[in-house]
């Protein structure tokens, strides 16, 4: 996965600081810059992309909340104040979540994996396919013509309307790469195109004239649909 480019806007310097080490703490975080003032960090955003900005609210000549409303196309925010009562007005402005000091690294990982979730599922939707390696080969395969993954053991096999493939790969490594909403892991086994379900009983699936179990821990996935 790419990393996310961030930057913090936070005009007290031990705020900053601990931001600054919590960010050092996740692999998939790259700390772009640091800035007193959402004045400086404006004019960072006219000349670079970021994907996250951690935005205090209490700033001096131009306060948090009414900075967001200045970006035209605002990339992802999360709140870093000592202040609850902005917290509504934050979300209606799309934040991500809304850290209220002092703040754990636990809370702050869970802001942050709020915003890795929503890029992946950003970067899944925007394509239709995956390419996979099939006896050194990387084939390309529509997500709308798979029906089922199985795993086996050090392989997956992919079952298609159209064909079925071998990979060297584990479930949870293609898992990753599938559109969350589009497929469903039923069992340890087994993730299936959820518009390719025929019927289901509690104990499996089926789809295409073929029966997939559904695992005890995974009953509930079934249900949610």
């Amino acid at each position: 996965m790419s990393k996310i480019r961030c930057i913090i806007i936070e005009d007290e310097p031990l705020a900053a600081k601990v931001l600054r080490d919590y960010i050092s703490e996740v692999p998939f975080l790259e700390l772009q810059k640091v800035f007193k003032d959402a004045i400086l960090a404006s004019e960072f955003l006219l000349q670079q992309d970021t994907d996250l900005i951690f935005l205090d609210i209490h700033l001096p000549k131009l306060k948090g909340m009414a900075f967001l409303k200045t970006l035209a196309n605002p990339p992802a925010v999360i709140v870093t104040t000592a202040y609850h009562q902005y917290a509504v007005e934050g979300f209606n402005l799309n934040v991500t979540d809304y850290l209220l000091k002092p703040f754990e690294f636990e809370r702050f990982l869970t802001a942050v994996n709020k915003v890795s979730a929503e890029q992946k599922k950003i970067a899944n939707e925007a394509r239709d396919f995956i390419f996979v390696n099939v006896q050194k080969r990387k084939v390309r395969i529509l997500f709308s013509e798979i029906l089922y993954i199985e795993s086996q053991r050090e392989y997956i096999k992919i079952v298609t309307t159209r064909n079925e493939y071998i990979s060297k790969m584990s479930t949870n490594e293609i898992e990753e790469l599938l559109p969350p909403d589009a497929f469903k892991r039923v069992h340890r086994s087994f993730i299936v195109a959820v518009n390719k379900i025929e019927s289901y009983t509690a104990e499996m699936v089926e789809m295409n004239g073929i029966s997939i179990p559904i695992g005890r821990g995974y009953k509930d996935v079934i249900d949610k649909l």
